[in-house]
């Protein structure tokens, strides 16, 4: 017969198993150096995991980021809901230890001049000229592919996804999203 410490073992083990127990992954890596200066300006969201915040915005995502005396840095997403329209979202971003330049955090809920509820925004990857960035967190919830131009050259989609897989993300869960308001000729 069993002893009563093997049964136990068994039991727990067998629990465990059918919870779908898995241990749980190392966080993702961000990247080692970061030049704000040269991160500034205008992204266009040519994919993500589609998240609850981003539900409305149909097409023409872009996030531009502004380097503010403080030491922070203003965050303006826009995107286009199914009728048209702009949307706009204002937000605040800061890095959390200099010494982690890639891990940042990001509000968007202002109240009496402090930014709470601060989401993890971290920076996986950057194109070597700053052409491109994959950004995520540690539960893989939320990750987006930020790129200088509206569309990415079949070359540097096949490093993003080499990036995202090497840090644990399914590929399979990232949407392109639709740029056609940004490239479309002007009129």
């Amino acid at each position: 017969m069993f002893s009563s410490s093997l049964w136990w073992l068994l039991l727990v083990g067998g629990v465990l198993v059918l919870v779908g127990f898995r241990p749980a992954a190392p966080e993702p890596k961000v990247v080692a150096e970061l030049e704000l200066s040269r991160y500034m300006g205008k992204w266009y969201a040519v994919a993500h995991i589609p998240n609850w915040f981003e539900r409305g915005c149909q097409a023409g995502t872009t996030a531009t980021y502004t380097l503010l005396a403080d030491g922070t840095i203003e965050v303006v997403n826009e995107c286009y809901d199914a009728a048209g329209r702009k949307r706009v979202a204002r937000g605040r971003a800061w890095i959390l230890n200099p010494q982690e330049p890639g891990r940042l955090k990001v509000s968007f809920l202002q109240l009496f001049g402090h930014w709470f509820f601060a989401g993890n925004y971290w920076i996986l990857a950057l194109g070597k000229d700053y052409s491109y960035a994959v950004v995520g967190e540690p539960q893989r919830k939320y990750g987006w592919v930020l790129s200088r131009t509206p569309i990415l050259s079949p070359a540097a989609w096949e490093e993003i996804k080499a990036i995202l897989q090497d840090n644990g993300y399914d590929w399979a869960k990232f949407v392109f999203i639709d740029q056609s308001p940004n490239v479309a000729p002007s009129r």
